[in-house]
């Protein structure tokens, strides 16, 4: 049994970070039952790449989930989903500001239906502010909050990060609040109303070019690999390849210069302090690539191991994915796809001492659980008949 066993989530979300949040919270034992559009469901549902029918993407944030279709313009719809919020613990929605109440169903009325509801909304800019209006998605957030603009080289363009950054940082915000307003109704007995932007979210890990700003009153510029406070603490070249190296303090620079036998870099004054090093850091990179040519990725990375010098080779996801270390610790899980078979999907990143690692049920097909979740709030089998009718519309 997950910490979560006995919680009811209603998930009426879709995309990414909705569903990255309720994946979690199903991971932990919770029920999710996933709301969805009878007329095609999730939007990622189609996402490319395809496999035997089922999106990748799909498989990859929806796993230990029930679904069901409703059509909330219809009366059968919005009676359905009433009933799951008078039974629910939390709901998790995604939806534009304001497009929900319009539908009946904002964070008043389910309170007054469920007082004890824990309810959270994830957006674009928040639920309140100029901006609330607005649709919220990931590479637009990174471009509006600044971090495209510190992310790539000097002399490129602004770049947005190889994943879904904001989606996923806010995804797990959103399941820290839920976990937080669970925790608080435990005392108080009631629920309350989460409100996770999309903009705050990404905002708050900005915290070292923000404090720049502040200190210097000059933004940030892009520096490609390289760190703005410390060096080295960048990407380099070695004989066969890249390595990243982070030697973030004088003890580990002084290691590092050990390590490939330039214990004369230490009193070159240049690279005396960590100050030193960041104001020379081309040269201090041209030094170092120098004797790095004379070596292989692996040599490099043995050598700096051995003296606790964090680094790393550059490698591709397959390589990534390939590390023993994912399979020790349990970080791709098998699912049985209908239709297709085994899948393997990233795991869950929480180890608990008294929680072995749960076995994933296969991400539902759309309304896959519909007849069953009406057959438990109390509806008879013409009344089901009816609304799958509507659905079907």
């Amino acid at each position: 049994m997950g910490p979560l066993t006995g919680v009811t989530v209603i998930d009426l979300t879709r995309v990414m970070a909705g569903p990255f949040c309720t994946m979690l919270l199903a991971d932990m034992g919770a029920e999710v039952i996933k709301i969805e559009d009878p007329r095609g469901g999730d939007d990622v549902r189609s996402f490319p790449p395809i496999v035997d029918g089922w999106s990748s993407y799909f498989l990859g944030l929806n796993r230990n989930k029930k679904s069901v279709t409703l059509d909330l313009k219809t009366p059968g719809g919005r009676d359905v989903l009433t009933r799951l919020i008078g039974r629910a613990d939390v709901l998790v929605e995604n939806f534009k500001p304001g497009s929900l109440a319009r539908l009946g169903f904002g964070y008043d009325a389910a309170s007054a239906l469920n007082p004890r509801l824990v309810y959270c909304s994830i957006s674009g800019y928040g639920q309140t502010g100029p901006r609330s209006h607005l649709s919220g998605y990931d590479p637009v957030i990174q471009a509006e909050c600044g971090l495209m603009s510190i992310t790539g080289f000097p002399d490129g363009e602004p770049t947005r990060s190889g994943v879904a950054v904001t989606d996923f940082i806010s995804g797990l915000y959103a399941n820290q609040g839920i976990l937080l307003a669970l925790l608080r109704r435990a005392y108080t007995g009631s629920g309350e109303h989460i409100d996770i932007a999309l903009y705050d979210s990404m905002l708050s890990t900005l915290c070292m070019p923000a404090g720049i700003f502040e200190a210097t009153g000059r933004d940030p510029q892009r520096l490609g690999n390289a760190h703005p406070s410390i060096a080295p603490y960048e990407v380099f070249q070695a004989q066969d390849g890249l390595i990243m190296i982070c030697a973030g303090n004088e003890r580990l620079w002084r290691s590092l210069c050990e390590a490939i036998g330039s214990d004369d870099l230490v009193q070159e004054p240049r690279f005396r302090t960590n100050a030193d090093r960041v104001t020379h850091r081309a040269g201090l990179k041209s030094e170092l690539e120098t004797v790095f040519a004379r070596l292989t990725v692996e040599d490099l990375v043995c050598r700096l191991e051995n003296r606790s010098v964090p680094c790393g080779r550059v490698r591709s996801v397959a390589e990534g994915l390939a590390d023993p270390q994912v399979c020790a610790r349990d970080m791709l899980l098998h699912v049985d796809v209908p239709g297709h078979g085994d899948f393997r999907v990233l795991g869950n990143p929480i180890k608990m001492s008294g929680l072995p690692p749960r076995a994933p049920s296969a991400p539902p097909g759309l309304g896959e659980h519909t007849g069953a979740v009406l057959q438990l709030l109390g509806y008879t089998q013409p009344e089901i008949d009816t609304i799958t009718e509507q659905n079907a519309r």
